[in-house]
């Protein structure tokens, strides 16, 4: 069973720093895409940053130039290094990463999601 586990939350101050990591276990298979989602009380959920498997990157305009996203795929983990941290960008976060299962001519995603972890930012 796929499970995805965020760390990294927490509360920090505008301007400051934070890194969140999501670890996959019980994975044998290479997944497609990785990326994290986040959550704004009183918001829609927001795609915040993903990459491929080729390490293209795509992020949302909200954070470019502050936020970095990497993966490690030998370790099955997906990286997110937030910089200069606003008070918006106050949010609960989600990693997801999927997988393209081909069955016969047919093809689909299947994805996971870790259970989010929590950025406040505040002074």
């Amino acid at each position: 069973q796929v499970q995805l586990v965020e760390s990294g939350g927490g509360l920090v101050q505008p301007g400051g720093s934070l890194r969140l990591s999501c670890a996959a276990s019980g994975v044998a298979f290479s997944f497609r895409t990785m990326g994290w989602y986040r959550r704004a009380p009183g918001k829609q959920r927001e795609l915040v940053a993903s990459i491929d498997s080729g390490n293209k990157a795509h992020y949302a305009h909200s954070v470019e130039g502050r936020f970095g996203i990497s993966r490690d795929n030998a370790e099955n983990t997906v990286y997110l290094e937030m910089n200069s941290l606003k008070p918006e960008d106050t949010a609960d976060y989600y990693c997801y990463a999927d997988r393209t299962v081909v069955e016969g001519v047919s093809a689909y995603l299947i994805d996971y999601w870790g259970q989010g972890t929590q950025v406040t930012v505040s002074s």
